[in-house]
């Protein structure tokens, strides 16, 4: 179609306006695309970049990450590009994304571009927009390299499936957790409707999968997936409502990230969390450590919290808050413990679970050795034996073993360390203690 947007303002200034106006949009990532230059064209999504977003295997990538629009015919109380908000606007044309893509890539300032949008006189104009210059970048300007776009609820089913064999992540943000929040903070918009294009997307992409097993060079749809974000903060919606959804999201829709984005007060919303507190960071860090926990260490989200204990502790992350809240299961010994069990130690991440199962195969392990395959003994002391020992002999107790977690929070106040107060007497092993618990 043929952009009906009038020239406002240069390109640069609105490349100011539009990426500052992309600065609350989290969900940017790059990871699971394995699109190739087939030599007939530019970029790959393959190569590392320089800055700002991570792939699965921990690349840097750089992202170009704009808004196609800041205008907006919804009035979310949220967002700073809420239609009643008297703000600088901005739109590209296809053609304005498509050269500032290219140059940027040129310059090599970008390995891909995460384009987002407000919406511009209705969801079917705005995506057909962006579906454009996807075309446009993916056929005339022959750009290989990375690209996310958001799909748009409500637009028409037909250009959300076109989007997708252009791009190689898709998103919809749910926005709240709950649908009641949602309607409470963006009265324009409707859980189906954000659903209805994240079970498309899905299908879509299982779908294409089963042509790729019949036909290797069939087109691909959005071969990194789908993410969506939630905003935290603004509501009060606890952490189980957060982190049950997030679990669902997963189980039925197949999302490879949630990201959270920790609310700011932009718009001055006297009903909404003052600016003055600042927005819940902290929070949002424990959800995103949560998160991997269901993703990677096969919790689950009524195991990390429960209708009566319905938020994390702030002081301790969420794998240590649930090993103290369950005592009974430790102290664990490494010698002998199965991979899942291993997994849920504070201080054993997935790769050290690993090796620990792999070395114990050739003998007993020491503390010493633990240290050398990466678990991080200043948290995992106090859930773990070798040989039969712990590395002190500590109390198996949740308020001692979470004072002794958070004592880094009040070392800078000069306070002493629990275990120098408590009238314990404590030593370090010795060399043949080790030996002992090695053989």
């Amino acid at each position: 179609m043929e952009a009906k947007i009038a020239p406002q303002t240069s390109v640069m200034e609105k490349l100011k306006i539009l990426a500052d106006a992309a600065k609350y949009d989290v969900s940017c990532s790059s990871s699971g695309s394995s699109r190739r230059n087939d030599g007939t064209g530019i970029g790959n999504t393959l190569a590392a970049g320089i800055c700002h977003s991570f792939a699965a295997d921990g690349r840097c990538i750089s992202l170009l990450k704009i808004l196609f629009t800041n205008e907006c015919i919804y009035d979310c109380r949220y967002c700073i590009n809420r239609r009643t908000n008297d703000v600088p606007r901005a739109s590209f044309t296809p053609d304005e994304v498509c050269s500032l893509t290219m140059e940027f890539y040129r310059r090599n300032y970008i390995e891909g571009l995460f384009l987002s949008s407000g919406i511009l006189y209705s969801p079917d104009y705005t995506m057909e927009l962006i579906c454009e210059t996807l075309h446009k970048l993916r056929t005339v300007h022959r750009f290989q390299g990375y690209i996310h776009v958001k799909a748009i609820p409500g637009a028409d089913p037909a250009l959300i499936q076109r989007a997708g064999y252009l791009a190689d992540r898709m998103s919809v943000n749910l926005e709240m957790a709950t649908a009641e929040g949602l309607r409470e903070m963006a009265p324009n918009k409707r859980r189906s409707n954000i659903l209805k294009p994240m079970r498309q997307i899905q299908n879509g992409i299982a779908q294409n999968q089963n042509e790729l097993t019949l036909y290797r060079h069939a087109p691909r749809f959005c071969e990194a997936g789908q993410s969506t974000q939630m905003v935290i903060g603004a509501l009060p919606e606890s952490d189980y409502q957060i982190l049950s959804v997030a679990e669902s999201l997963y189980d039925k829709f197949s999302l490879k990230r949630v990201y959270y984005s920790a609310f700011v007060n932009v718009n001055g919303d006297k009903s909404l969390p003052a600016a003055e507190s600042g927005p819940p960071l902290l929070r949002e860090h424990r959800l995103y450590q949560a998160d991997w926990l269901l993703r990677f260490y096969d919790f689950r989200a009524d195991e990390l919290l429960t209708k009566e204990k319905p938020n994390f502790n702030m002081e301790i992350d969420p794998k240590a808050d649930w090993a103290v809240r369950h005592l009974e299961h430790f102290p664990v010994e490494v010698n002998s413990a199965d991979y899942k069990m291993l997994l849920r130690i504070p201080g054993v991440g997935v790769k050290s679970a690993r090796r620990i199962v792999a070395a114990r195969r050739f003998g007993g392990l020491t503390f010493d050795d633990l240290k050398r395959m990466g678990v991080v003994l200043k948290r995992a002391l106090y859930f773990i034996t070798c040989g039969g020992r712990m590395l002190y002999h500590t109390k198996i107790d949740e308020d001692y073993i979470v004072r002794n977690l958070t004592y880094q929070n009040r070392m800078g106040r000069g306070e002493k360390l629990p275990f120098m107060t408590d009238g314990t007497a404590y030593r370090q092993m010795s060399l043949w203690d080790y030996g002992a618990a090695s053989g």
